[in-house]
């Protein structure tokens, strides 16, 4: 993207990037709050804005309509750098992607994020890889937006996608066990179920249901290829899942799927502690800029906390890394190492 002028920009990707990532550090509550903080605070100042400051247009402008490529690319490798340094968790299991959507309130001047007649919504649809406990693709539209597609838009041949209810659809069954996909995905209650073989549930399980049915109603909703069913029961609340992972126990499948609950916990965490739910930027551009970048955050508090401390993400520790960001700075009188390792493509 050119500038608008025959003035070139001043502010370099590697600028970009560090100002939003110290903006999901701090949890400013406002760009107009961080480009204050870029200009006042003294540490800012030093190793995070651009050498001759930022100003509102240029911040503004540059995120809306710049850097998308090469935040796409820096997030693509950080989550390669994070998945090397983690162990898998689940590995028996194999290689898990529990794929959701959520929505991020957006305003009424925010024409693409429709919703309904009295609010504007932004929907990201997410991978998260389970065994790894990192986000692994992401994709934006506005909140009316369908979030079945993208499955086989976040997930490749061999991956098992763990999914909510809300992703049912037998046709996609049908196409996913065509293309390698393999799938975990809460049934809805009262789904008609034809049994072709049935299993028997192991003893004393919380599993009392084990099958290979067809699904839906014959001349309506019909599966062609049967999937395994498997019911439980937790707390009262009964289970019905449906998956094409015959290799697994029955048991292995209920565990599967709460593993799902794993991405929900991610998305609370980023967005309350990260500072995801404010929206800076109105155009998709830029709201993609800014959740990229949050992503980017997260995976470089992952690769962090591997490293200095073999642990997985929490608060204490995120808590703890931003103190030290301040306490290198001045007892260094250098930038920390959390933004000089970090910094640029």
């Amino acid at each position: 993207m050119k500038p608008r002028c025959n003035k070139p920009y001043e502010v370099g990707f590697a600028e970009q990037l560090n100002s939003l990532i110290y903006y999901h550090l701090e949890n400013h509550d406002s760009g107009r709050h961080h480009l204050q903080v870029l200009e006042e605070n003294a540490f800012a100042r030093k190793h995070v804005a651009p050498k001759k400051g930022m100003k509102k247009s240029t911040f503004f402008e540059l995120n809306n309509s710049r850097g998308l490529e090469q935040m796409s690319y820096m997030f693509k490798e950080l989550q390669i750098e994070a998945s090397e340094a983690i162990l898998p968790q689940y590995e028996h299991l194999g290689n898990l992607v529990a794929v959701d959507g959520s929505l991020l309130d957006a305003v009424l001047s925010m024409s693409w994020a429709d919703y309904c007649k009295t609010s504007n919504k932004a929907r990201v649809h997410l991978g998260f890889d389970l065994n790894k406990g990192i986000p692994y693709k992401i994709h934006l539209t506005n909140g009316k937006s369908g979030e079945r597609p993208f499955v086989e838009k976040t997930l490749s041949p061999g991956q098992t996608g763990v999914l909510d209810r809300g992703y049912q659809s037998h046709k996609r069954f049908d196409r996913w066990q065509g293309k390698g996909i393999h799938f975990v995905c809460r049934l809805r209650n009262g789904t008609l179920k034809t049994v072709v073989e049935q299993y028997e549930p192991p003893k004393e399980s919380i599993v009392f249901y084990d099958a290979l049915a067809l699904l839906g109603k014959p001349h309506q909703n019909l599966s062609e290829k049967p999937v395994r069913v498997v019911g439980y029961k937790v707390l009262g609340t009964i289970y019905w899942v449906a998956t094409d992972r015959l290799d697994l126990s029955a048991e292995d499948i209920a565990f599967i799927y709460k593993l799902r609950w794993d991405i929900e916990k991610f998305f609370k965490w980023w967005k309350r502690h990260l500072n995801v739910y404010h929206i800076m930027f109105r155009s998709r551009h830029g709201l993609l800029i800014q959740l990229l970048a949050g992503l980017i955050t997260y995976l470089l508090l992952v690769i962090y906390c591997q490293e200095q401390y073999g642990e997985r993400v929490s608060i204490k520790r995120f808590r703890e890394i931003r103190n030290k960001i301040h306490n290198e700075a001045i007892e260094a009188g250098g930038p920390p190492d959390f933004f000089r390792q970090h910094s640029g493509p």
